[in-house]
């Protein structure tokens, strides 16, 4: 049953609000502290110029992202993680790459005293070219097709099992298992590889720290909801299995996600759907009161 009024609303395992990330923090940190599995977010980049879905720019982000950082990190369980997206970035009017995104990151990492895990790239083969002037234009450029997904814990032993995100085997890794067949013996490396090295299935490989992800859905519960209401769709949705991929990860049944600048809420939605308890908060309400069809259309249609 969803639950609904003003300011929020609720599911079976999960709350949303509209307000800013400080003014919730400000009312609530004090019942979540210490109780955060997992913190899930992709905060407004730190852009040269003002987006229509609100960001800081600048050094004034810098600013902003270390005092939010420190109140963020005090929610975690001692071996939960936040796992934050940082979008690249360009400067204005010339073709080179900003170094903000890093240093927003090494902030982020410094005012809260967290360790950084590790770094996760995210690749869109189906981003459309950009820079629009020095890729489509002068050609000076290939296009930007990745953004970086940054890990970071209160220890370097947080919770995680990789087990839970295994990438199906490759057609010739199902041969191999099947013939159990394999060149073994020393590499140039000077790595042995030995006769059963690979030759026990574990269900799937290990998957890699570059997450390939088509960011194309333009027909799902959440659109449909916004369309038949009129109201604004999130010009910067995230797509479900980036937050699917890091939750089963790092997260078990019943756990807490936290998404501070939720948009959309994508990260409720999935965690919804793999039986975790969720809070999210955003400060725009046009993103919040559309976010509610990622619950609505579900219910009603049972």
């Amino acid at each position: 049953m969803l639950h609904f009024n003003e300011m929020s609303y609720s599911t079976a395992f999960g709350e949303m609000y509209n307000m800013k990330v400080e003014e919730y923090l400000s009312d609530f940190s004090y019942e979540l502290k210490g109780k955060v599995n997992l913190i899930f977010t992709s905060p407004p980049f730190p852009l040269n110029r003002k987006k229509s879905y609100g960001n800081y720019t600048g050094e004034e982000y810098l600013e902003w992202l270390k005092v939010v950082s420190v109140s963020l990190s005090e929610l975690l369980t001692e071996d939960g993680s936040i796992v934050i997206e940082i979008g690249n970035n360009w400067e204005k009017g010339v073709p080179i790459f900003s170094t903000l995104p890093m240093e927003a990151l090494l902030e982020f990492k410094k005012a809260s005293n967290l360790y950084l895990c590790q770094e996760f790239i995210v690749y869109n083969p189906s981003r459309l070219p950009t820079p629009i002037e020095w890729v489509n234009k002068r050609r000076i450029r290939v296009k930007d097709s990745f953004t970086r997904v940054w890990w970071l814990s209160k220890t370097p032993f947080p919770k995680a099992n990789n087990r839970n995100v295994l990438v199906e085997y490759s057609k010739s890794m199902r041969k191999l298992l099947k013939t159990n067949k394999y060149n073994s013996g020393k590499r140039p490396s000077e790595h042995k590889i030995g006769e059963k090295s690979f030759f026990s299935n574990n269900g799937g490989s290990i998957a890699p720290n570059v997450l390939t992800i088509s960011n194309t859905n333009s027909n799902d519960k959440y659109i449909k909801y916004c369309k038949q209401n009129n109201l604004i769709l999130h010009p910067a949705r995230m797509p479900k299995e980036l937050p699917e991929f890091f939750i089963k990860f790092l997260t078990e049944e019943n756990d807490l996600v936290f998404d501070p600048f939720a948009g959309s809420n994508t990260t409720g939605e999935v965690a919804e759907s793999l039986s975790r308890n969720w809070i999210a908060v955003e400060s725009q309400k046009s993103y919040f009161e559309g976010s509610r069809g990622r619950f609505y259309l579900e219910e009603n249609n049972e």
